[in-house]
């Protein structure tokens, strides 16, 4: 697909919310209100972080976008209804610096994981996802910090990083679910 096509995304933004109610559905309707993506359309897509495609704010993505608009997002949510159950979400990048070149989007789902652990291991999923294109391979069980030696080896040079929601879940049962997304803004 060319670069000018109207669904090649020209812009990313990252976000996250959490939402609590008696009814999962709602929790997770919660959750996208609280992440400020709930009126539009969003359709999943996997994980390819797309060549030429700038990463702004949330803010200034979201003047872009409509209600009703069908917007594309790679996204991961987590939800229980078990009482203080952590549940994570969370959605890792690596983008080269390279801005010809296209990244990797990695979506984690947790239960258990602190916003910390679970971003940290979104972050290493992607990295690792993206080096195996390139030949490089990571060890997803060690710090992709660790490894920043064997990427820059491999002549690639990746930005990383990650947006992570985590939440307890309600004493009561309340369902609680927990939102991490990657939003594209396409068109020319």
């Amino acid at each position: 697909m060319a670069e000018n096509s109207p669904l090649m995304p020209r812009k990313a933004f990252f976000t996250k919310g959490n939402g609590k109610h008696t009814e999962k559905l709602t929790s997770f309707e919660m959750a996208l209100r609280d992440a400020q993506i709930e009126k539009f359309n969003l359709v999943r897509v996997s994980s390819i972080y797309p060549p030429g495609c700038r990463l702004v704010s949330r803010e200034e993505g979201l003047k872009d976008l409509s209600p009703g608009q069908l917007v594309f997002v790679v996204m991961s949510d987590s939800s229980s209804n078990e009482p203080n159950r952590l549940v994570a979400a969370a959605i890792g990048a690596a983008i080269p610096l390279d801005t010809t070149a296209y990244g990797y989007l990695s979506e984690h789902h947790a239960y258990g994981q602190n916003e910390q652990q679970a971003g940290d291991y979104a972050e290493d999923l992607a990295a690792v996802m993206l080096a195996s294109t390139r030949g490089i391979t990571l060890d997803i069980n060690k710090d992709y910090d660790e490894q920043k030696d064997i990427f820059v080896i491999g002549g690639k040079h990746v930005k990383t990083r990650n947006v992570t929601q985590s939440a307890v879940c309600d004493k009561n049962g309340l369902w609680t679910t927990a939102v991490a997304a990657a939003v594209f803004i396409c068109g020319p």
